[in-house]
Formats: structure tokens, sequence, C-alpha cells
């Protein structure tokens, strides 16, 4: 058995909990006592309580469990659009209302708010035992082309079965957080975060369980941010009392060259409804923005800017108090930045490696507003 740093070998054939305790032992017998982390010693656990969660939910075709993970695997923003344009094709203004409402009401309330789990390049690099998951998909899919009868069953259901496997180990390595379940006891909840940064692109790599340095931990508190609040109003031995202070600071240095951007969170913190927001922005700007536009800004574009400057505080505070770095003049605006590609883009040419002009004097044209 192959035994590399960082990799574990694991066998998602094996169906049974018997068998893949035997691979385990073989694992355990091989590896270095150095390298059983807690981590390490996590997967190889959850890779055995898979194979009895399935040996106890085969007497049920579809589990209450397994009906809801797959509405929410299955059900995107996309696939609810497509619903909706579909019942309502040809219909009125009012009639697309109610079947919009009726879609609502009628759906689970998680297929509405929790977001598509989706398995990414870098998980399948990352995730112990995901590449060779992935890998054994792939070989079955190829063996089921030309498989019939009985075997193209067996194929199949072990295809599905994986599949389902790949979610729960990305799941169980990468711990997902939406915006639901940040509310239920924020005034309680213990963050932690560790911070690394990469020797050769200085890019972050963050583990944490609520980080202003992660833009979907951004989205999921800006989507609660009053319960939050309200919830941690007065709790000052709160981590989370904090963080949000926090987040405030940085929303106001983050989208302080983007008036439109601010007045959107302001807004949805109000909780205005998107049509009236674009009602409001119509007003201040003279624009009309698509509610599509003004969801994109506030889901992705809104939270990765404050996100990136959450970034710029933090290598700021690095190299100031952690690390001597490397700090240089700014020939237009005059400032002095942190050599690095968060403020600077690299120029081989030059001395230092680095433009001498920095990026937000790039990016702005003189006598330009940024909306």
């Amino acid at each position: 058995m192959e035994n590399q740093e960082n990799t574990i070998k694991l066998d998602f054939t094996l169906s049974t909990p018997e068998e893949r305790i035997e691979l385990v032992n073989k694992i355990l017998e091989v590896t270095p006592q150095e390298k059983l982390t807690n981590k390490y010693l996590e997967i190889l656990a959850d890779y055995i309580i898979f194979a009895i969660n399935k040996k106890d939910n085969d007497k049920k075709i579809i589990t209450e469990n397994r009906s809801v993970t797959i509405n929410k695997r299955e059900t995107s923003l996309e696939g609810l659009a497509a619903i909706f344009n579909t019942n309502s094709e040809n219909n009125s203004n009012s009639l697309k209302e109610d079947s919009l409402y009726n879609l609502i009401i009628d759906s689970d309330k998680n297929i509405i708010l929790t977001p598509k789990i989706k398995i990414t390049d870098e998980d399948i690099e990352t995730v112990p035992g995901l590449k060779d998951l992935v890998n054994t998909i792939q070989e079955l899919e190829e063996a089921l082309k030309t498989a019939v009868g009985k075997q193209r069953y067996s194929i199949k259901k072990n295809i599905i079965e994986l599949r389902k496997d790949q979610y729960v180990l990305r799941s169980a390595y990468k711990k997902p957080i939406t915006c639901i379940n940040a509310t239920k006891s924020a005034p309680k909840l213990i963050t932690y975060e560790n911070v690394t940064i990469n020797k050769e692109s200085g890019d972050l790599s963050v583990e944490s369980n609520m980080s202003l340095l992660i833009p979907e931990h951004v989205s999921a508190l800006l989507c609660n941010y009053s319960k939050i609040k309200e919830e941690c109003a007065g709790k000052f031995e709160s981590d989370m009392y904090y963080l949000m202070i926090a987040l405030e600071e940085t929303i106001d240095k983050a989208l302080y060259d983007y008036p439109l951007y601010y007045d959107i969170v302001v807004y949805k913190i109000d909780g205005l409804q998107n049509k009236d927001i674009q009602r409001e922005l119509e007003l201040t700007f003279g624009f009309r923005y698509s509610v599509e536009y003004i969801s994109s800004l506030w889901r992705n574009k809104i939270p990765k800017l404050i996100a990136e400057q959450a970034q710029k505080d933090w290598l700021e505070w690095y190299y100031t108090n952690k690390k001597k770095g490397y700090w240089k003049k700014c020939s237009r605006c005059g400032q002095i930045k942190l050599g690095h590609n968060k403020f600077f883009s690299k120029n081989k040419t030059s001395k230092d490696g680095w433009y001498s002009i920095c990026k937000d004097c790039r990016n702005k044209k003189p006598g330009s507003v940024k909306d």
C-alpha cells in the first residue's frame, strides 16, 4: 500500500463496515505515529461510520435525512428559477407572482434557503481521500457504458452511493456554513481562526468557523445582520459581539468608494425587498438597476469586497506586529502601503518587483467615481 505524506488511500468500493475496518487497521499499521493527527483519525473514523449508516439506511428507500440531503444538493437558485419560468411562461405578471408565492409556501424552507453544495477542483486536491473517490466514480462510469443486465444495475447503484460519499467526505473535512445556522446560538459561538500565508503567491489560507476573511462567512453575517445584532446586544463576553463591530468597521472601509453598494447594504439591513431597493437606487443614482443585478451584488460582489478589505487589514496587522514587512510609497497617491499583491501589482522589471503605483490608483481613473 502506497503511503505518501498528507495522503490517505481509502477504497470506497468497500461497502461493509467489516471490510472498511480491516482496511483502516492496515493503514494504521503502516502510518507513522506523528502523522496520526486528529483530522487524520477523524477521516478514518468517518470512513467506517459512513458504511455503518448505509447499512442501517438500506431498509428504507429514502430516509427522512436522505430526503433533506437530496433537496439541499439538487436545488439551486437556477433550479428554482427554471421551475418558476416553466410554470409561469406566457402568464401575466400577477399570475407569475402567484406562481412564485406557491413555489415558496409549498417547498421546504431548507430548499429555498440552503445553498447548493459544490465539489471544486480545490476540494479534490485538498480533501484526503476525495481524489481517489472521484477517480473510482469515473472508472465506474466508464464501465457502465458497456455493462448490461445485473452488472449494469450493480455498477449504477455503486456510483450513486459513491457520489453521496463524496459530499459527506467533503463536508466532514470542510464544515459548510449557511445563513440559517448562523443565528441559532450566535452569542455562544466561540470563533476560531487559523491563517497561513502562501510563501510564493502571498495568498491567505483560512480555517475558521466564522471569519471576515471568508466571503461566504461575510455573506452569512450580512444576511442575518439584524438577528445577530439583537442576539448579541450587550453580551460583551461574546466573540460574535466583537465580530459584528469589526464587520461594521470593515464595511465602512471596503465600501467607501462604492456608494451604490453601501446603500444596498443599508437598505438590506433595514429589511427592504429588492424591488423597493431598486426604486430607492433609481431616485438616488438616476439609473434603474435590475433586481437580479442587485441580488448578485448583495450575494457575491459585496461580501467579496468586504472580505478583501478584511484580508488587507489582517496583512497590515501581521506585517506590523508579527513579522517585518516590506512597505513602499505609491508614486501617485503618496500613501505608504505593504509590498504585497493585495496592494501592488507585480512588475518583474522594477527593482523591488512591484509597480510604483498602487492597485487602488491603477484601478481608479482620474476624475471618476466608483459606483
